[in-house]
């Protein structure tokens, strides 16, 4: 089976035996490249890569799948929280385990998502990503009387643009390149005006930069909210405390996905998906066969040549 593994700080497709164990076969129809995908390279971990992925069962059914294994029995698993799960990224496909970038990934029956009518699967290695804004808004308590910002217009940012939006809230964005500022706005947002000082009731911080944290804590509002979506790859960053302390901002870190009760994240994002074609149309911007995952790799890497979502497709 052809499976894309990380050979020296390089993707690379190599042969791989198929999975087995314990769990359910997905014949993967996409996998999407996320920046962590990019930053993981260096680490060199002995897996499949990958964690956003959709294809369908032995009976053709379609799926996604919520990437992750948590053990179920922790506190955290018990109370709902399972991204919290005491496995930590151990349970992670693509780090601990391996991932979707391959023809074929074991999942368990429980991180299943049987995705709406109309979703294609070749689509739907979306649900992940929109599953994280998902939780970052439910975190964030977004509501539709809420004025947000939405600070990064990658793939993160841009789903949670559109999870937002999903509440009924008024989004502005404020993104880097022309490709994503259209993008906003043809998911709902508004383009933020670098000039307006109008506070936020909520920010959304996308991007993962010590300055995009300064830039989100000082378009809130004194007493609002910055939901921290983005992920600091640079370890300690350095924080706005005046700012942050004088306005009695409250800070919101969201990390992947979980559930609400009986209703999960991923679940959540599919029937966004569903309902609105154009989040496939607008986010997925480039799209590769597996064995050019090199090219797919350079492309996602490259902003500035238009990409969004970059998907393999074995």
């Amino acid at each position: 089976m052809r499976a894309v593994r990380c050979i020296e700080g390089a993707p690379a497709v190599v042969d791989v035996p198929p999975p087995s164990g314990e769990g359910v076969r997905v014949h993967v129809a996409s996998a999407g490249i996320c920046g962590s995908d990019l930053h993981l390279l260096q680490w060199n971990l002995p897996v499949v890569m990958g964690h956003e992925l959709a294809g369908t069962l032995d009976d053709g059914t379609p799926v996604a799948v919520e990437p992750i294994t948590p053990c179920g029995t922790c506190d955290a698993c018990i109370d709902g929280d399972i991204q919290r799960c005491v496995l930590g990224p151990t349970m992670v496909f693509g780090v601990g385990r391996d991932g979707g970038m391959a023809e074929q990934c074991i999942a368990p029956e429980s991180a299943l998502v049987r995705l709406p009518q109309g979703v294609d699967p070749r689509d739907a290695c979306l649900v992940e990503p929109l599953a994280v804004a998902v939780h970052g808004v439910r975190r964030g308590r977004i509501t539709g009387r809420d004025r947000v910002a939405v600070i990064g217009g990658g793939s993160i940012g841009l789903t949670a643009v559109v999870a937002a939006r999903a509440t009924g809230a008024a989004v502005h964005l404020a993104a880097r390149h022309p490709h994503q500022c259209e993008a906003g706005q043809r998911l709902g947002a508004t383009l933020l005006d670098r000039d307006d000082a109008a506070p936020f009731d909520v920010v959304v911080e996308a991007v993962g930069t010590a300055d995009a944290l300064a830039e989100a804590v000082d378009r809130c509002k004194p007493g609002g909210t910055v939901v921290l979506l983005g992920t600091y790859w640079d370890g300690n960053v350095a924080m706005p405390g005046q700012a942050l302390c004088m306005k009695e901002v409250t800070l919101v870190p969201a990390a992947m996905y979980g559930r609400v009760g009986p209703s999960r994240d991923v679940d959540v994002a599919a029937g966004l998906l569903a309902s609105n074609p154009e989040i496939s149309r607008t986010l997925i911007t480039h799209r590769f066969p597996l064995d050019a995952a090199a090219d797919a790799f350079a492309a996602a890497r490259d902003r500035a040549s238009g990409s969004i979502k970059v998907v393999l497709e074995p």
